[in-house]
């Protein structure tokens, strides 16, 4: 597999990793399958990550490792997709709305929150991946980079729009949609996380976000 290249948002200083295309011979989605599948079932079984090689893998799911390194180019790239395997899949957003997109894509970190809750071997592999910095690096440009991508956009789009103010820093505005979603599905393993959330976080925002609204004085009233 060739090195990913990267995009960048030039507004936004985010970098996000775009899979290049891979090369070798034509895929089998059968022996694609039954790798990722090796892998959640050793997790299953109670290995760590650590102790997970590419030989391991390849035996459990009856290929050669040369199957493997043809589809990806080490174990963080395999991980990582077995990653995005198991959690919900990416929203797929208009790339033209601005609030309609945006709580899309803060409905689709509600229901990640939720799978996480209700998965536990999900649970243990992001616990896992806290301390192994490659596989971190390689999920956060692979995933999370792309997803803040996305949000940024939205928001820059609701701007454009006339939805949100144009006088405000989209950076911040992103944040402030963003922050309260994290909150309850990281920081707060028990707070509810109800379907409607991603709308409620958009309206409340909205009546301080939106247009029309005289900008205060830094400090607040």
């Amino acid at each position: 597999m060739t090195p990913a290249t990267r995009q960048d948002e030039s507004w936004t200083g985010v970098r996000a990793k775009t899979p290049a295309p891979r090369r070798g011979r034509p895929r089998s989605a059968a022996a694609e399958r039954a790798i990722l599948d090796a892998v959640v079932g050793l997790l299953e079984a109670g290995e760590p990550l650590a102790a997970l090689s590419i030989e391991r893998i390849a035996r459990t799911a009856g290929v050669g490792k040369a199957t493997i390194y043809r589809r990806w180019s080490g174990k963080e790239e395999l991980f990582v997709d077995v990653l995005k395997d198991m959690e919900p899949p990416e929203p797929a957003v208009s790339g033209t709305a601005g609030l309609d997109d945006l709580r899309l894509l803060l409905d689709s970190l509600r229901r990640r929150g939720l799978a996480q809750r209700s998965s536990v071997l999900l649970h243990n592999v992001f616990a896992q991946m806290k301390s192994h910095p490659k596989l971190w690096e390689e999920y956060h440009n692979s995933v999370i980079a792309p997803r803040r991508v996305a949000m940024l956009a939205a928001v820059r789009r609701a701007v454009d729009a006339g939805e949100l103010r144009a006088d405000l820093d989209v950076g911040l505005m992103d944040d402030l949609f963003l922050g309260p979603m994290l909150v309850r599905t990281i920081h707060r393993p028990d707070a509810p996380l109800p379907e409607d959330l991603a709308d409620r976080i958009v309206q409340v925002l909205v009546e301080g976000l939106g247009p029309g609204r005289a900008p205060g004085p830094p400090g607040g009233a």
